[in-house]
């Protein structure tokens, strides 16, 4: 099968690889669509250098083999099904994992290919296998849709942590693809006013078109202050902390959902904390109960229009180096790769 490697900044080739065989609690899937995510771009643009390694690890497919242990085991996916598929790879027996917090596992991540390619996903490719409890229905859902599984889980856990309850007035830092779908998120789940916070007229435009009931630039929101009950930052830059708490009613959370730079510190009152009970907290990646609630949120079709408005292009297989060069020198929500029927 064919599988996309980065071998250096702004280089990709498509390698020729053994095509993966389920093990008996396994599935295989034929790749749909596969995402290209942050540190798809990090490892292209040589932010992050690795190499050479096969990235892609927002996939989703049709299942086309499944292991002996769980053919014909009810709710497990079957041939022919299409599916979102987790590739965090959890260990189970790691203090995060035993208490169930399994984004945080601290068994290192990745895998290789069978020339021994360092493996990040490799969800650019016609094939992946996963465990059978990794993979979660997306029903009739196009797969560009299907393939926003995983960031879509990350950001039910965003949500799911920010202790969110219908009804709560919610602010989002950040109008890229991750802002974009706490916007979504929210709304569906019953917030009366979001409003999303962006440097980029073009971007608050799109969040406006999108159902924001607000949108407003960082340096222009006085009158903001105090009329928010969670506030997801997404794009983490310096200030961000200290804003997101201005906006944060009394009993209000700041939930820092996007990555800082490591040098990069906040200033906050601890009185300020006691006295008017915030909190702040950090969230990171997905959990499988959060792959459970993307995948229903996908299948339903409750969020399908959002979705859709957030593919930026889409490329087959061979034309990878394309996807990678578009998603990291112009503003995009979603680039996606992926050569099978939609």
């Amino acid at each position: 099968m064919r599988v996309a490697v980065i071998t250096g900044v702004g280089e990709v080739e498509i390698r020729e690889d053994a095509q993966p065989t389920p093990g008996p609690g396994d599935i295989a899937i034929e790749v749909g669509a596969c995402g290209i995510c942050t540190m798809e771009r990090r490892l292209f643009s040589g932010t992050q250098q690795i190499y050479p390694v096969a990235p892609g690890h927002e996939v989703a497919g049709r299942v086309v083999a499944v292991g002996s242990e769980v053919d014909d085991l009810p709710g497990s996916p079957r041939i022919g099904d299409a599916v979102t598929v987790d590739l965090l790879t959890r260990c189970g027996t790691c203090s995060a994992c035993r208490r169930g917090r399994s984004a945080l596992c601290k068994r290192p991540q990745g895998g290789a290919l069978s020339d021994g390619t360092l493996a990040f996903g490799a969800g650019l490719a016609e094939f992946v296998v996963a465990p059978a409890t990794s993979a979660f229905a997306t029903g009739d859902a196009p797969m560009n849709q299907a393939s926003m599984g995983e960031p879509l889980a990350c950001v039910v856990h965003s949500v799911r942590l920010s202790g969110f309850r219908s009804g709560d007035r919610v602010a989002v830092f950040g109008g890229g693809y991750m802002g974009r779908l706490h916007l979504a998120l929210t709304r569906h789940l019953g917030s009366p006013a979001v409003g999303v916070i962006d440097v980029s007229a073009q971007r608050l435009d799109e969040a406006t078109e999108a159902g924001a009931d607000w949108v407003a630039t960082p340096d222009d929101l006085a009158d903001r202050a105090g009329g928010s009950d969670i506030v997801f930052v997404t794009a983490g830059v310096a200030g961000a902390v200290e804003a997101a708490l201005d906006l944060c009613d009394d009993g209000g959370t700041v939930v820092l959902y996007g990555a800082f730079p490591k040098d990069v510190l906040a200033s906050v009152g601890a009185d300020r904390i006691h006295h008017h009970e915030l909190n702040l907290i950090g969230v990171y990646s997905q959990e499988p109960e959060d792959w459970r609630t993307a995948a229903g949120l996908i299948a339903s079709g409750s969020l399908a229009a959002d979705l859709d408005r957030l593919v930026t292009a889409r490329y087959d297989l061979a034309s990878v180096g394309d996807a990678l060069r578009h998603a990291t020198t112009e503003p995009v929500y979603r680039v996606l790769v992926g050569d099978a029927e939609q």
